[in-house]
């Protein structure tokens, strides 16, 4: 047995049906897409249909998190793979786009009719763009393709490969559960929206600019920098405001008896991460997790956030999507991009439910910028998104062209934020009490789809790597080989061309003599000895 939802049981039974060609997925954030489309790959694996899973998405720390789901299914995935072809104890890989998109050519004969892929965040997959073209290469010859995504569109308008639009360039998903649905079914968080509005004053050129959000007659150029000057942090009346308001917030809410309920700012660049950093330890009196992607521990911060007490993570973009922290309750947006893409996944962060607890509301702080009011009107319905042509300096990118990521621009030489007093406005979505804890369906499943409990083969196989390497190490110090010898004499024994390709028996079998080859050199140094 395992334990489904009902959205995911009717997922299954729409997959049943489906036997080539690609199948749009669209869920909700944290609705869990993730569990129909192992159990569906499980069915298939069972069933003799498929004898490879490949699973592609945005990032490296991804491709771990699903080796660890998948191997509750019984399905062993070799996370952050460069061969297409893992060991023999392999089900298939978990690998990135941009690995996909380098090796399309190499891996490209390697796919069969018996393989399925799965793409997870599939709007990262641009028809035009490398990253799609690459994916479309590399699969092009296995017929299924198991989309998954909870914002399946892109802010540049270009096609996703693999997904069918109808006549007016609208996306058609095979399985939709929109974010409604889910807050419906106490699956998802609703989320409180609170924009702050005052007076705003910037330098520009020569001239002093006053304006609040309200004012709509704003060139362009001056629009985006009464946003900069919202979310500057040197002015105590703005962007610092909207902080303490949150931490106060935040506070409320572990008092409520969420006790180690977290909050989120995402920010425009590592310095404005930094700056917010300092404003929130001098709020607060301690100081926030911060995470830039420049950080090579930046998912160890991620991870350590996830499962600790702190208050406060301080990050930039890169939380946006593939990050569960569910016990994040109160966030506030200071980040640059504005697209509809980036707002829907920077709220698909707070919607996350913990089990055994009611969906209680989180809360996204936010300056009150009239396209990101307009974004969090649209949050609770299903976004219909109307294809145009990508322009022409938009082809090879990979993803989103950064011009549409950040789209406010910084001009140092010619912009100064002077003067904020922001106040909350009229909350967008306060809504009643939060739904019950939702139930999920009890479904019948053959016995392999139930989730495994013992470790997942990757991590085995790293452990005995790790184990194998120190003995290595161990007996070169000892008898003078060196450790390509050591390495050579130890595949030649164990009947394996390298270790990247030995198996979980080839890997402990290596130990076993390794062992005995450091017993034998201490039973003669013993006997020496004496």
């Amino acid at each position: 047995m395992t334990v489904l939802r009902e959205w995911q049981e009717r997922a299954l039974e729409r997959l049943a049906d489906w036997d080539r060609d690609s199948f749009l997925l669209s869920a909700a954030p944290g609705a869990g897409k993730t569990i129909p489309s192992l159990a569906f790959a499980r069915r298939l694996l069972d069933a003799g249909v498929v004898t490879r899973v490949h699973v592609v998405c945005p990032t490296t720390p991804l491709t771990r998190q699903w080796a660890e789901v998948a191997g509750r299914f019984g399905i062993q995935l070799a996370p952050d793979s460069e061969e297409l072809h893992p060991p023999r104890d392999f089900h298939g890989i978990a690998a990135t786009y941009a690995r996909v998109a380098s090796s399309a050519a190499r891996w490209a004969p390697q796919c069969g009719a018996r393989t399925l892929i799965i793409a997870d965040e599939a709007h990262h997959l641009g028809d035009e763009l490398a990253w799609g073209e690459g994916f479309a290469k590399a699969f092009a010859a296995t017929p299924r393709w198991l989309l998954l995504s909870g914002t399946p569109f892109r802010s540049d308008g270009s096609a996703i490969a693999g997904v069918r639009y109808d006549a007016g360039g609208m996306c058609i998903p095979d399985v939709s559960y929109t974010y409604a649905d889910a807050v419906r079914d106490g699956i998802c968080r609703p989320v409180v929206f609170v924009p702050y509005d005052g007076v705003l004053s910037w330098q520009s050129g020569d001239e002093v600019i006053e304006s609040s959000f309200a004012d709509s007659e704003l060139s362009g150029r001056e629009a985006s920098r009464r946003y900069r000057t919202a979310i500057s942090t040197e002015l105590a009346d703005g962007l610092p405001r909207i902080l303490r308001a949150a931490d106060e917030r935040l506070a409320e809410v572990r008092s409520g008896g969420h006790k180690d309920a977290g909050g989120l700012v995402v920010t425009a660049d590592g310095g404005h991460a930094r700056r917010v950093a300092a404003v929130l330890k001098e709020i607060t009196g301690r100081a926030p997790v911060v995470v830039v992607h420049t950080d090579a521990r930046a998912a160890a911060k991620l991870r350590a956030f996830g499962a600790g007490r702190e208050r406060w993570i301080v990050a930039v973009n890169m939380v946006s999507e593939g990050v569960d922290i569910p016990r994040l309750r109160v966030g506030v947006y200071a980040t640059a991009a504005k697209t509809p893409l980036m707002f829907r996944q920077i709220v698909g962060r707070f919607v996350r439910t913990l089990a055994g607890r009611p969906a209680e509301h989180s809360y996204l702080f936010l300056p009150a910028d009239r396209l990101l009011r307009s974004h969090a009107a649209e949050v609770e319905t299903e976004l219909r998104h109307v294809l145009r042509a990508p322009p022409e300096e938009g082809l090879g990118l990979l993803d989103e062209p950064p011009a549409r990521r950040e789209s406010e621009r910084t001009e140092p030489d010619t912009f100064l934020a002077l003067d904020a007093d922001v106040a909350p406005q009229l909350a967008l979505f306060s809504g009643g009490p939060p739904p019950p804890v939702a139930k999920p369906a009890v479904v019948a499943f053959p016995p392999a789809v139930a989730p495994a409990t013992e470790e997942p083969v990757f991590r085995r196989r790293r452990r005995l790597r790790d184990k194998r390497t120190g003995l290595v190490r161990t007996l070169a110090g000892m008898d003078g080989r060196t450790y390509r010898e050591i390495n050579t004499w130890c595949n030649r024994q164990t009947k394996v061309d390298s270790v990247d390709v030995a198996t979980l028996e080839q890997l402990e079998r290596s130990i076993e003599l390794l062992q005995a080859e450091l017993d034998r050199i201490g039973r003669r140094r013993a006997r020496r000895a004496s």
